[in-house]
This record gives structure tokens, C-alpha cells and sequence, in this order.
């Protein structure tokens, strides 16, 4: 009785039989009404048929009643069934979720309001099904990128524990380094971590982002003087005084986007970054003319530890983060991050929308 397909044949056998009895009694009173004389049969006609024996044919009503409810109870089962077999899949589909069996679909059919549940469980677990690959993925590009430091430092260490490496200024520089790549991968992925929960700090203020931008450009004068890179800030119109930002991360964005554009770039080319507003936002571009990006690689640009050239190790200074950042920072304070390319050889422009 738990159960409610039996509850329903239960439902159903009722009206059904309450039905059949209903038109049962109406017939039974309607061939009791009294007659008119006038219509009678002759009693020729009358007289025949007594000779003959032919009369109605008596009628159990015990059989009718059993054939009644056992029809009763057949559809009132069949109607039950129909109408929660979409229930029981949903629960079918619930219980394979649970048992991490995140492939499992229910069927679609029904009445609208069927269809529309069924729908949505299995959107809900196609988006499950993609953020546990998503999970499984992370950990496992985690656990690389984090060997190769982890190993270079117990490798070196062991070496001068074993007298192969001089306890030096210089080997200890080395290993600082490797912490230090630690640290920026550990406060990166503590930052992704923090925004995917939707529980990024910003400490918002009004700021001078023309004055923001020229002070992260100043920071790269050494790397780009080294690499003979032109590194230039142009401010297109007017542009607001103040907007509304956290200063430190927009500074961050900028920094991570134009460490990317140093690093993609050749001896002699150039980096311009251009400001400008529109009707409602603030646009940042930074536009190199190095490696440029193939096609099919854009739409993989800002997630995590992504190499567009898989065949190429990831430089020390780079933890394969600084894009995926870069994108939630921009989209915590509601702007969007887009990039374009015309292709390898041809450059990228990456273009930051800040809402004014």
C-alpha cells in the first residue's frame, strides 16, 4: 500500500466500478418504467413467443458483478502503471547518480509536466557528467605540474646530501626558485578554488584605471627591454577618472595577461595595450604580433594548465593558471574576457569588457 502505482489501481478500480454501477442501476430503472399499454405487442405476437419458450436470457448478477470488477481492476492497474512508470525511471536515474554512474539517462515521455522533469534531471546530469571529467581532469594536470618542481627539489636536495652538489649560495638560489613556483601555483589554484565557490574577496574602490594600467606596464620595462619588445599604452578618447574595480586584482589580470603576451612574443615585436570606453563598459586589449593562436585552440584558451602546443614544456615562470585568472577576475566583477587570433604567426588581441 506504500507503493503509489498500487494506491492508484486502487483509486482507479473504485471510479471504474462506482461507474459501471451507476449506468447498471440507470438501465435496471429504465427497463422497470412502466409501459404504455398502447405499445404493446399484439397478443398474437405474445401469445407465439410463450409457445416457442423464447424469453430474456437470465442474467447472473453475481457474474456480472466479478466480470465488472475484474475489468475494473485490470484498467485501473494499467492506468496506475502508465502514469507513474516516469516516476519509477526518475527514480532508477536517481539511484545511478548515486552510484556515481554519471552516464545514466531517463527516457523522455509522458504527460508536459513528465517531460519537462525528466528534462531536467537529465540536463542536471549531463552537467554533473562534465563537472566530475572537469574534477578528474584538474587533479590529474595538479599532479603533474606539481611533480616536476617536487622532483627537481627532492632531486637536488638528495644531491648534496650525497656531496654531488656544493652547499652553496647559488644551489640554494635554485631551490628557492622552486619553492617560490610552488607558492604561485598553491595561491593560484587557492584563488580559482575561492571563485568557483563564489567567494573571491574583491575590495572594491574607485580607481584610476589609465593610471592602473601605465603602473603595470612599468613593471615589465626590464623584460621587454631584454627582449627588445616595444611595449606601448595608448589611451583611445576619454576616459573616465575612476571606475569602480579591485585595483590589486584588475592590476593582477593585466600583469597575468601581458606576462602571456612576453612570453609568446619574439625579439623585436610588439605589445600594445588600448584603453578605451564604450557605451556602458570599459575595454582593456593587449595586442601582441608573436606565436598567434590556431582556430580550433580559442575556445580552450582560459582553462586551466591548457597547452595550445601539447609537444611543448611549460616554462618555469609559468604555472598554467595565469589566463584561467585572469577570467575569473574579470567575470567576478561582472566585465567578460575574449581573445582572437588570426592565427599562428599572426599575433592575438585579448580584450577585457569592465561594466563603467
Amino acid at each position: 500500500m506504500d507503493r503509489l502505482w498500487v494506491r492508484l489501481s486502487l483509486i482507479f478500480t473504485f471510479v471504474i466500478i462506482i461507474a459501471v454501477s451507476a449506468i447498471g442501476i440507470t438501465v435496471r430503472l429504465a427497463n422497470t418504467a412502466i409501459v404504455d399499454p398502447a405499445s404493446s405487442p399484439p397478443p398474437e405476437v405474445i401469445a407465439y413467443f410463450e409457445q416457442r419458450n423464447v424469453g430474456p436470457m437470465p442474467i447472473n448478477a453475481t457474474t456480472v458483478a466479478v466480470v465488472v470488477g475484474v475489468i475494473a481492476i485490470v484498467a485501473g492497474m494499467w492506468m496506475s502503471r502508465s502514469l507513474t512508470r516516469p516516476l519509477s525511471e526518475l527514480e532508477e536515474g536517481a539511484e545511478a547518480i548515486g552510484r556515481q554512474d554519471l552516464s545514466h539517462r531517463v527516457p523522455i515521455h509522458g504527460s508536459k509536466e513528465m517531460v519537462a522533469v525528466a528534462s531536467a534531471f537529465n540536463d542536471m546530469a549531463a552537467q554533473l557528467e562534465q563537472e566530475e571529467t572537469l574534477r578528474r581532469n584538474l587533479l590529474a594536470d595538479v599532479s603533474h605540474e606539481l611533480r616536476h618542481p617536487v622532483h627537481i627539489l627532492r632531486g637536488n636536495l638528495q644531491a648534496i646530501l650525497d656531496d654531488v652538489y656544493p652547499l652553496e649560495k647559488e644551489e640554494i638560489g635554485r631551490l628557492l626558485e622552486q619553492t617560490d613556483h610552488l607558492t604561485v601555483m598553491v595561491n593560484d589554484l587557492h584563488i580559482l578554488a575561492q571563485a568557483e565557490a563564489n567567494q573571491l574577496p574583491l575590495h572594491k574602490q574607485d580607481t584610476d584605471i589609465a593610471a592602473l594600467i601605465k603602473q603595470a606596464a612599468t613593471l615589465f620595462e626590464v623584460r621587454t627591454t631584454k627582449k627588445k619588445i616595444e611595449l606601448r599604452v595608448e589611451l583611445l578618447g576619454t576616459i573616465p577618472r575612476a571606475i569602480f574595480v579591485d585595483a590589486a586584482r584588475i592590476r593582477q589580470a593585466i600583469h597575468n595577461l601581458l606576462d602571456n603576451a612576453m612570453r609568446h612574443s619574439q625579439e623585436g615585436s610588439r605589445i600594445l595595450i588600448s584603453v578605451q570606453q564604450k557605451v556602458q563598459t570599459i575595454e582593456i586589449r593587449i595586442r601582441d604580433n608573436g606565436e598567434g593562436i590556431a582556430a580550433d585552440h580559442l575556445p580552450y584558451i582560459f582553462d586551466r594548465f591548457y597547452q595550445a602546443d601539447k609537444a611543448r614544456n611549460r616554462s618555469q615562470d609559468s604555472t598554467g593558471l595565469g589566463l584561467a585568472i585572469v577570467k575569473v577576475i574579470v567575470e567576478a566583477h561582472d566585465g567578460r574576457i575574449s581573445v582572437t587570433s588570426d592565427g599562428i604567426g599572426k599575433g592575438a588581441v585579448f580584450t577585457i569588457a569592465l561594466p563603467l
